[in-house]
């Protein structure tokens, strides 16, 4: 954390000849490295759900001319028909996966989607690929290596330990804490940091009992308008507001460097967690304290975010029975395929959505489903301009396409619906072209065009799979995953715990090798 992670794909995309691509988590990442990119004139834009149509359609022309060297996007956005359609038009240099972590099911913030990184670098015939994460066990690294089919030569380890942070943890009881905290930070009133708790009410609560002892304090979390959270983080990466008592949606992607101090107010979820919220502390070098206060009181908290992720039995069941009951209602003759609406989905067998995804991958790789393709289950517009301005634009077999694709589509007083089975009927054509020519005129704002009903289809490539022993191997891998979750905590607070030097541990957790004597 802290170390120039960024600066590895931005120097190389002003030297690469075609697009770099960048996947990242969190929106507030992205935000953060494209103000920075600004400041130094590179050339950089991201394509997100906060922008406007002409925004993003601004975007997308600077991509396709090549003005534009750098695009971040977040891995959600490529589950986006629309938006592979558009890369696989565009020659890609280089594919860079940030928070790389998160495609490993024994990293901490594993993301499902993530795992069909290694698939769309080959849709999109992108030749050189780099990982970048500062939160990596080695089994994670081995992980992240495999997948992407990068040589153990190809791994490079810059070290973990920073010499300028202090860390120190106390054992504290709950009704301690706030005194504990508040006479700590009373000696820091006139410097920067961030104090963390797991949960939101206990954000504003602490922030509150810190004000009434004089520390002017902040709340910040996810509960809050968006609004008010960037104006939060606004005052504070100006230096106007000092501290921050925040969850730890606070944080990912702050650059700011002259944090002098990061306390733990709670637990943190996992020791990735703790290195990479203390990583936000000193990043300009110079020294700066990290304190712990711990007690076993939110253990029980972070244990039920756990148990709430494991689906039961009778759940998966539910799944594995709507395949079958696809399957047959097809008959011999039909397609072997499973059409997924994840929300619906998650609904009706009461899986979370996370773990829905999650719950799709492991099928995958048990290789009974495999992803064709996703499409939006509806695509409407309406005219900006008058309709038989826009055909009169066309000629010849072009105009007889877009008539045939308006006048199929069917209508309401200001939306149409575009309907592909008549459009097929009418004029023979594959569904992909229909889409250029809607997404032609919609970026040349000729039509308003809005997609809504994310549909995953998948080919089922195993039918005849064993309902009951299927259903108890993808239970005990959730179980299993479940327990390698409880021990991630229970390491946490042997680490905690422990007599030995805190920063030469961390360092081995994370495999660097190092550092051989205490700090």
């Amino acid at each position: 954390t802290g170390s120039g992670k960024s600066l590895c794909y931005q120097l190389s995309a002003l030297h690469l000849p075609h697009l770099t691509l960048v996947v990242s988590p969190l929106l507030a990442l992205m935000q953060d490295q494209l103000a920075f990119l600004a400041q130094k004139g590179i050339p950089a834009a991201s394509i997100d759900s906060t922008q406007s149509r002409e925004e993003s359609a601004a975007v997308m022309n600077g991509v396709r001319s090549g003005q534009i060297k750098i695009l971040m996007v977040s891995v959600e956005r490529l589950n986006n028909e629309r938006f592979r359609h558009f890369l696989k038009q565009v020659p890609i240099s280089l594919l860079v996966v940030d928070e790389a972590h998160c495609i490993s099911e024994w990293g901490h913030n594993f993301r499902p989607d993530y795992l069909k990184l290694p698939q769309y670098r080959h849709e999109f015939h992108i030749k050189q690929t780099l990982l970048l994460t500062a939160t990596a066990t080695p089994k994670v690294i081995e992980d992240m290596g495999s997948k992407f089919g990068i040589n153990a030569s190809d791994i490079t380890l810059t070290g973990f330990y920073r010499s300028n942070l202090n860390l120190a943890v106390k054992g504290v009881t709950a009704d301690q804490k706030i005194s504990i905290l508040s006479e700590w930070l009373s000696e820091r009133v006139e410097q920067s940091g961030i104090v963390y708790v797991t949960l939101q009410q206990t954000a504003e609560q602490v922030a509150d009992q810190l004000r009434s002892l004089n520390i002017p304090a902040q709340a910040y979390h996810a509960g809050m308008d968006n609004e008010r959270r960037q104006l939060i983080q606004q005052r504070f990466m100006s230096g106007e507001l000092g501290i921050i008592v925040a969850t730890i949606a606070f944080g990912m992607g702050i650059d700011k460097s002259n944090i002098r101090f990061v306390a733990h107010y709670d637990l943190p979820k996992s020791i990735e967690n703790y290195a990479q919220e203390i990583g936000r502390a000193g990043r300009d070098g110079l020294p700066s304290d990290c304190l712990v206060l711990a007690n076993e009181d939110n253990l029980n908290v972070l244990e039920n975010f756990i148990y709430g992720d494991t689906p039961e039995l009778s759940a998966i069941d539910y799944i594995l029975n709507d395949i079958s009951q696809t399957l047959s209602k097809a008959g011999s003759k039909g397609a072997h395929q499973w059409e997924v609406v994840l929300n619906s989905l998650s609904n009706q067998s009461n899986i979370r959505p996370l773990s829905l995804k999650t719950l799709l991958v492991y099928l995958e790789l048990f290789e009974v489903i495999k992803p064709v393709y996703s499409y939006f289950a509806e695509y409407k517009y309406k005219f900006l301009q008058p309709q038989d301005e826009v055909v009169s634009r066309f000629k010849g077999e072009r105009q007889d396409f877009v008539n045939a694709i308006i006048e199929s589509s069917d209508k309401a007083r200001t939306w149409a619906t575009v309907n592909f089975e008549a459009l097929n009927q009418r004029y023979p054509s594959e569904r992909s072209r229909a889409l250029t020519a809607l997404g032609y005129l919609d970026e040349h704002g000729m039509i308003e065009l809005q997609t809504k009903q994310m549909t995953q289809v998948y080919e089922v490539t195993n039918p005849s799979f064993d309902q009951a022993s299927l259903a108890a191997s993808l239970f005990e891998r959730f179980q299993s995953k479940e327990q390698s979750e409880i021990n991630r905590i229970h390491q946490l607070v042997a680490f905690f715990a422990s007599n030995h030097c805190l920063s030469r541990q961390l360092a081995g957790y994370f495999a660097d090798s190092q550092l051989q004597t205490n700090c």
